[in-house]
């Protein structure tokens, strides 16, 4: 019995030490900054969503993946995901394209749930994700704000 409890003090201390070897990190800041329509198929909308991705802390953040949901006026719209990676350098930020899907069958429940002096311009969104990096180092995100879309993309709806 003496030797379980030493066993589970010491995998106890081990893993106490474990956690003082990966640095404290600020949250990573991340901000829609751009949504440009791409080639669809017969039943979706494809966007492009950029994103500014700031990285506040003193090591730089590796990601070799990032998905995304898309919830607009309070229901899914969109979800996308890309294999793309990078390196963002300590204390910089980078631009981070993501391609999303829309079916029509959310663009239905969308555009059925507004009254009829709403559009899908300027509805309030939720943006939620996260950035792969291993098994210690995903970071997820959210960000809000009022959904403007391009002129362009109004006129395939």
């Amino acid at each position: 019995m003496r030797r379980v409890h030493a066993v589970i003090l010491s995998l106890l201390l081990l893993s106490l030490s474990a956690c003082a070897l990966f640095p404290n990190r600020d949250p990573v800041n991340i901000n829609v900054v751009g949504l440009e329509p791409l080639p669809s198929q017969e039943l979706e909308v494809r966007f492009a969503i950029k994103l500014r991705v700031q990285n506040p802390n003193e090591t730089a953040i590796d990601y070799n993946g990032i998905a995304l949901d898309l919830e607009v006026n309070g229901h899914s719209l969109a979800s996308g995901v890309s294999d793309q990676s990078g390196s963002i350098p300590r204390f910089s930020e980078a631009i981070v394209t993501v391609p999303v899907s829309v079916s029509a069958f959310s663009f239905l429940r969308q555009t059925l749930g507004l009254s009829q002096t709403q559009s899908l311009d300027n509805l309030p969104y939720v943006l939620r994700g996260k950035l792969a990096g291993g098994v210690f180092g995903t970071m997820r995100f959210t960000d809000s704000g009022k959904l403007s879309l391009p002129k362009a993309s109004a006129a395939t709806w």
